[in-house]
């Protein structure tokens, strides 16, 4: 089990990607004004977070799955990590950082990859 706040929210954020749970991710872990940021996007709103997410599976072949947790900070509002994981396509490390409400939503989300290695064919 999550032993606080933000690992419970980050433990969420995972089964709900692994699961392709658009749905379920948007309803249990953003808040209706929440905004996502990369360098290349930002997508505000329950509608444009839909969107975003439903596209981002879809070009990971609708395929996330945790590998390794490699860093993790956290404070009362706020969690930053970097993780691996395998898509359809291959291992990724990424980045994220959530500012979450006194509910435990996000309604801030920074995202980011820092490597992708490819499957061999």
């Amino acid at each position: 089990m999550s032993s606080t706040p933000g690992r419970h929210f980050y433990d969420r954020q995972i089964e709900f990607l692994e699961a392709n749970d658009v749905d379920g991710l948007i309803a249990n872990q953003y808040a209706d004004d929440a905004i996502i940021v990369g360098f290349e996007f930002q997508h505000r709103g329950t509608e444009a977070l839909l969107t975003h997410f439903r596209s981002y599976l879809a070009n990971l072949g609708n395929k996330v799955k945790l590998i390794s947790t490699d860093k993790f900070a956290e404070t009362d509002d706020s969690i930053f990590f970097e993780a691996t994981v395998d898509t359809a396509y291959g291992t990724a490390r990424v980045y994220d950082v959530f500012i979450m409400n006194a509910d435990n939503k996000a309604t801030h989300h920074y995202t980011g990859l820092l490597s992708f290695v490819p499957f061999n064919s």
